[in-house]
């Protein structure tokens, strides 16, 4: 067998097929993430305001280079992953017994680890481009 072979990447799939409106998604994330910004701000919550600015910067990284078509894409895609599903585990580790555990078990299951796998197959998808 030759290396060359070995060394050849096999040709791009056709990928997820993700509808059209997938593309918005971050940005409405953003948008969405801006009132929780401020009652942690009110709350003075400093960390979790620091977590939610740098998803809120990563999202918005993906959205400008979801809207170029940039391969690009990946990284700001890999962060935003990162970064929720950081998010979702430090909410279920600090939450408390009761309904703050089940919210934080909704919020993780419901919204920040579906936005994680939705941003990652986005930029997955751009990289591919």
């Amino acid at each position: 067998m030759s290396t060359a072979v070995l060394s050849r990447r096999p040709a791009p799939g056709p990928g997820l097929a993700l509808p059209a409106w997938a593309e918005r998604v971050p940005v409405l994330a953003a948008v969405a993430l801006l009132p929780w910004l401020a009652v942690l701000a009110v709350g003075h919550e400093t960390a979790w305001v620091v977590l939610d600015l740098l998803e809120l910067a990563a999202l918005l990284s993906l959205d400008a280079l979801l809207r170029r078509r940039s391969p690009a894409a990946i990284r700001p895609a890999l962060v935003v992953a990162l970064l929720l599903v950081g998010d979702a585990l430090a909410d279920l580790a600090t939450a408390g017994p009761g309904h703050a555990a089940l919210a934080a078990l909704t919020m993780a299951g419901c919204v920040e680890l579906p936005l994680a796998a939705l941003c990652l197959a986005l930029g997955r998808r751009a990289a591919r481009a």
